[in-house]
């Protein structure tokens, strides 16, 4: 008997929510016999400045790109160093090698999971800073009331990485739209996707002209009407080493749908999250995470508490995966990645707020088209992994 019949459904990890309306989208653009960097792009910019409030908003084929294009933008230069954490995914240390500068860690808060103002303090003291990288990790906002007065005091640029945090306000700002330059990411996992792409929001002309340039191989002007607009003039001037870093029209065509569901895709999220916080409440060998009312819930980012089981966190991937549940780990901090442990001489203790994390958090589904019926699966799974190896007391309590 094929034991693969009788085997629940996976719920995998992540699942992006497309429907009919992005399809559509897509399709207009195959049929208008323009495929790259045109109309599509600058309304989806338009509406993105308008739902966030943001002077400038510029697309571009990643946050990765938009990260590079922002330390490029506020100065960053070969030497200096960056204040950013390890706790986070490999792009946002990564962009800061690509300008021969190096990051600078600091460990993390233990509640929110984001940088910790306190070390940033510190760190900032040194003469090579030349900017400040948080990341909401998750969708939780860093403290940036802190971060905006450390950068201020110190003269240092303020660069959000805001890759999980659309579309949460925080005070009278959206998330992304507090410091210098925001980052925002729509890969396919995200809280809105095009596939692969990014957004810049600025607030600063002169960052903005500067990342319009550079994201096009240094050119001075939109050089797409060349082909679009009959009146156009087609000489260019190349004013400096640029990149290629535009957003296509077929992925902001799918952008533009995504952003009209933006909110309705945050409340399912939202809902989600408080039904797992209420559901596993009461069970003592789960640390919950903290759950702010800004919060944007890319990530639901559970950790076991390991003196109340008999198994470690990767034992309890594994049960779940077995019961069909997907499951990933945010993150595995860069200071013990081969890269960043060598060539810095990192140990793994180095900062270990962020290792104590690590080993001990999974992150569970959390996305807009997981059914009700799912949700209840996946919180039963993980409560019966749970009380099944519970440590329980010599006396049987």
């Amino acid at each position: 008997m094929n034991q693969s019949t009788n085997a629940p459904k996976f719920i995998p990890f992540a699942r992006p929510s497309i429907g009919r309306e992005e399809e559509q989208a897509v399709l207009q653009v195959l049929r208008s016999g323009w495929l790259t960097t045109a109309g599509q792009a600058q309304a989806f910019e338009q509406e993105f400045a308008e739902l966030t409030g943001a002077h400038h908003a510029l697309a571009v084929n990643s946050a990765t790109a938009g990260l590079h294009l922002a330390l490029e933008a506020v100065g960053v230069k070969a030497g200096d160093k960056v204040i950013t954490t390890p706790y986070t995914f490999t792009a946002t240390a990564e962009v800061i090698r690509y300008l021969q500068a190096d990051p600078l860690f600091v460990d993390i808060d233990e509640a929110s999971l984001t940088i910790d103002p306190r070390q940033v303090a510190d760190a900032a003291a040194n003469s090579k800073v030349a900017a400040l990288l948080p990341v909401h990790m998750g969708g939780h906002p860093s403290d940036m009331e802190s971060l905006q007065k450390i950068a201020q005091e110190n003269s240092i640029a303020l660069v959000e990485d805001s890759a999980h945090a659309l579309p949460v306000r925080y005070g009278d700002s959206f998330l992304g739209c507090i410091g210098d330059v925001g980052v925002f990411s729509f890969y396919a996992t995200k809280t809105i996707t095009t596939g692969e792409g990014g957004m810049v929001t600025t607030s600063n002309s002169e960052i903005a002209e500067r990342i319009k340039v550079m994201r096009l191989h240094g050119i001075d002007r939109e050089v797409w009407k060349r082909y679009t607009d009959s009146s156009t003039s087609w000489k260019y001037d190349v004013v400096a080493a640029g990149y290629k870093y535009n957003l296509p029209d077929v992925a902001a065509a799918i952008g533009r749908v995504q952003l009209k569901r933006a909110h309705e895709f945050l409340e399912r999220r939202r809902s989600i999250a408080k039904r797992y916080l209420e559901a596993w409440a009461a069970y003592d060998f789960l640390q919950l995470p903290s759950a702010p009312e800004q919060h944007a819930w890319h990530l639901f980012i559970l950790r076991i508490r390991p003196e109340k089981l008999t198994i470690d966190r990767d034992k309890y991937i594994e049960l779940l995966q077995s019961k069909g549940i997907g499951t990933s780990v945010h993150y595995i901090p860069l200071h013990i990645m081969s890269y960043y442990a060598k060539r810095y001489s990192f140990s793994p203790e180095d900062f270990p707020v962020s290792m104590r994390v690590y080993r001990t958090a999974f992150s569970v589904p959390i996305y807009p088209d997981l059914s009700d019926v799912e949700v209840e699966r996946i919180i039963e799974a993980v409560i019966s992994i749970g009380t099944q190896y519970y440590r329980r007391s010599k006396s049987g309590k």
